[in-house]
C-alpha cells in the first residue's frame, strides 16, 4: 500500500503559500518549486516529512510538510500543516533617510530608493535575481 500524498500545486494553495492554485502551477512551471532539492511539476505528490523550497518575491521559503491538505483551510490550521524552516532576512541597512516634508525625491533620490526595495531602476518593477 502507497503512502498518502497531495499534489504539491494544491498542497501550497492549501497552506496559503500562494493566493490561488493557478498561481502554484504557473510558480510550478517556471521552476520555482523545488522538493528535496529538485524541480517539481505542479502534479508531482508530496508526502510527509518533503522538504520544500519555494521562491518568492526573490526569497527562498524552506517548508517541511506536517500534515497532508487538499482544501484551503483556516490560517491557523494551515500553519500547523507546514514547518517552517526559512532562516531570518538580513535587513537592508538605509543608506539616506529623508525627513518627512521634505519635498519630492530627485531622480537619483527616486533610483536608490528603487535599489533599496530591489526594484529596477529604469522600470520600477522587480528585478528577478535567479
Amino acid at each position: 500500500m502507497s503512502e498518502p500524498s497531495v499534489r504539491i500545486d494544491s498542497w501550497l494553495w492549501a497552506v496559503r503559500v500562494y493566493k490561488t492554485r493557478s498561481a502554484a502551477t504557473t510558480a510550478c512551471r517556471a521552476g520555482h518549486v523545488r522538493i528535496g532539492g529538485e524541480k517539481a511539476k505542479a502534479s508531482q505528490p508530496v508526502r510527509i516529512g518533503d522538504e520544500i523550497r519555494v521562491r518568492i518575491a526573490g526569497f527562498d521559503r524552506m517548508l517541511v510538510v506536517r500534515q497532508l491538505l487538499t482544501k484551503r483551510v483556516g490560517a491557523p490550521i494551515a500553519a500547523l500543516a507546514a514547518e517552517d524552516r526559512t532562516p531570518p532576512r538580513e535587513r537592508v541597512a538605509l543608506l539616506a533617510v529623508r525627513d518627512r516634508g521634505a519635498g519630492r525625491p530627485t531622480k537619483r533620490e527616486r533610483r536608490d530608493i528603487d535599489r533599496l526595495r530591489g526594484r529596477d531602476a529604469v522600470t520600477g518593477y522587480a528585478t528577478d535575481d535567479d
